[in-house]
């Protein structure tokens, strides 16, 4: 049952995107057309599931070592080398959607949700159905890196078929591009609020 509520936690009540406000560049940046948009949300699937486990990992190594004070720096060389495993990737399978990402993936090194994500795990104290708060074990951070990477997916894929019908709609000329994009992310950040009756 603890995983469910954290799925369904990740994904609507407290998505990433629309109610943490994390990652809001390649969110703007990648979504005009939804074949980058779905491309944008794996590539930051696979790096934010796989640096959560590395860097939930690594932190027990750095809480043993009495290092901790090296945690942000170790994160970020952990993401920045699987930002460029991601990019060699693509670069050989799909150079079409490596060239439609173009600067967006190598800056998934500073997205602020994969480091908040994995930063997340290792720090807050969550509590399910009235437990006593404990930290995250390694099933229920990988599942919340998971569940989390989900949800900015869902949210950035949702953006950009809105945002695909609005390029086809008349559009006052004051709200054309980026305002009538941040108009549309602030009512779908408002509808994903209302899943916080769920919790």
């Amino acid at each position: 049952m603890e995983y469910i509520f954290i799925i369904v936690s990740a994904i609507f009540v407290n998505n990433i995107l629309l109610s943490q406000f994390l990652g809001v560049c390649p969110f703007l940046g990648v979504s005009n057309k939804l074949d980058t948009a779905v491309g944008m949300s794996g590539a930051v699937c696979f790096v934010i599931t796989l640096a959560t486990v590395v860097t939930f990992l690594l932190n027990k190594l750095l809480n043993l070592c009495h290092v901790e004070f090296l945690q942000t720096i170790a994160f970020i060389l952990v993401i920045a080398a699987l930002v460029q495993m991601v990019e060699i990737v693509l670069k050989k399978i799909s150079p079409s959607l490596y060239q439609a990402l173009g600067i967006f993936l190598p800056l998934i090194t500073t997205n602020c949700a994969v480091l908040g994500v994995s930063i997340n795990v290792v720090t807050k104290e969550f509590s399910f159905a009235g437990g006593e708060p404990h930290l995250f074990n390694l099933g229920e951070a990988t599942v919340y890196a998971f569940a989390t990477s989900l949800g900015y997916g869902l949210a950035m894929i949702i953006f950009a078929g809105l945002r695909e019908q609005l390029a086809l709609n008349n559009v006052p000329k004051a709200f054309k591009g980026i305002p009538i994009a941040l108009v549309t992310a602030g009512i779908l950040a408002m509808a994903f609020m209302g899943f916080s009756a769920m919790v």
